[in-house]
């Protein structure tokens, strides 16, 4: 349990940090993200943004694991 929360820690640390890179790459506005619009208001769901970062931190935390 130690060895998980030290990795997420430092996981949140480095995305932290690389922010101002990791935003240049578009998350968030990836082709099969949800959008609708109305005049009177919207609605947004990153369905695709969330599956990226889900595969991302399972292969992250997949690797942590086998250290």
């Amino acid at each position: 349990m130690q060895k998980l929360l030290v990795m997420t820690g430092l996981v949140l640390v480095v995305a932290g940090l690389l922010w101002p890179f990791l935003a240049r790459l578009g998350l968030g506005h990836l082709p099969g993200d949800i959008a609708i619009r109305t005049q009177h208001g919207g609605f947004y769901f990153p369905i695709v943004t969330c599956i990226v970062i889900s595969l991302v931190l399972t292969l992250i935390f997949w690797l942590a694991g086998k250290l």
